[in-house]
């Protein structure tokens, strides 16, 4: 396994300015944000380390050689709109600059793209089934003749009234991931597993890793803190407003040599990529290093 990092935590960097703190302080890999470069619509999305409209075969060239003088691979671009979303126009667009991050991860020779799958929070899962159905096998037909991998991330993105009440994300537990996978088969499709998701929706992450092992393309380590006082006062009910709190790994719930052992046994052997979204160490990008480094500290010592 590779130890990388997802750069949406460093907004006002440059990719170069990035990948020279990155290789010199331990990380191994890097998760490109690929955003349009346009106004963040939300916290951490709108950062965008490739520009997929712009990007052309000689800048690819010289960012591909640029991150090798470093030392560094990439293991995905990022991008994690709502395809799915009921506004048409808003799910349209996702897709079309979704389809142009992929363009952009085969210039670059990069073999995924992690996404959403989208959701209408307002609609039940089976409606919503019937959405996926139809928007996403013409995006996995479009990324397998490109031969990129598309990874999928189980966050609910329930974390605010306007996600309220199913989130914007459909993708989110077993169940549906198996429903999902019968609907499309193709083996270009798969997870990018974040932990810290489940910890809060009580579903047993070393299971998740036994049972879909072939399924997961990449892993984000984030963890993730049950403040036990809020969802006293807020209860289950309340979908974790309120009482999940990303934290950096080693200060959050998660077992991670548990977890990480799980992947071992898994047979995964790709990247673990740091997920920076702790509110105590944000602010600054000396207070977002000093939270990369403690998340480089907690799991480094089981990434070889």
């Amino acid at each position: 396994m590779k130890l990388g990092l997802f750069t949406s935590a460093f907004p006002g960097l440059s990719l170069e300015e990035i990948a020279d703190w990155a290789s010199a302080n331990g990380y191994e890999a890097l998760e490109l944000a690929a955003w349009p470069r346009e106004k963040a619509q939300r916290r951490y999305a709108g950062v965008s380390h490739v520009d997929a409209e712009a990007l052309d075969p000689g800048s690819a060239a010289r960012t591909r050689r640029m991150l090798a003088d470093r030392g560094l691979t990439v293991s995905s671009l990022g991008y994690y709109p709502n395809p799915l979303d009921p506004d048409e126009a808003v799910g349209g667009a996702a897709v079309a600059h979704l389809k142009k991050v992929i363009d952009a991860a085969a210039l670059l020779e990069i073999p995924m793209v992690g996404t959403f799958v989208g959701r209408d929070w307002k609609r039940t899962t089976d409606e919503n089934m019937e959405s996926f159905a139809r928007v996403w096998p013409p995006i996995l037909r479009y990324a397998k003749t490109r031969g990129i991998k598309i990874a999928i991330e189980n966050c609910p993105m329930l974390f605010s009234a306007d996600e309220w009440p199913s989130g914007k994300n459909l993708a989110t537990s077993p169940a549906v991931w198996k429903r999902m996978w019968e609907m499309i088969p193709d083996d270009n499709f798969g997870l990018n597993l974040d932990p810290s998701h489940l910890v809060w929706q009580m579903i047993d992450c070393e299971r998740v890793v036994s049972e879909f092992g072939a399924r997961i393309f990449h892993v984000h380590a984030k963890d993730m803190h049950v403040d036990r006082e809020a969802l006293y006062r807020n209860g289950i009910l309340s979908l974790g407003m309120g009482w999940q709190v990303p934290r950096l790994p080693g200060l959050g719930d998660m077992n991670w040599g548990r977890f990480i052992a799980a992947l071992y046994r898994a047979g995964y052997d790709y990247v673990v990529s740091v997920e920076h979204e702790d509110r105590d160490f944000e602010g600054s990008v000396d207070a977002v290093k000093r939270g990369f480094l403690i998340a480089r500290d907690a799991v480094r010592p089981y990434i070889h």
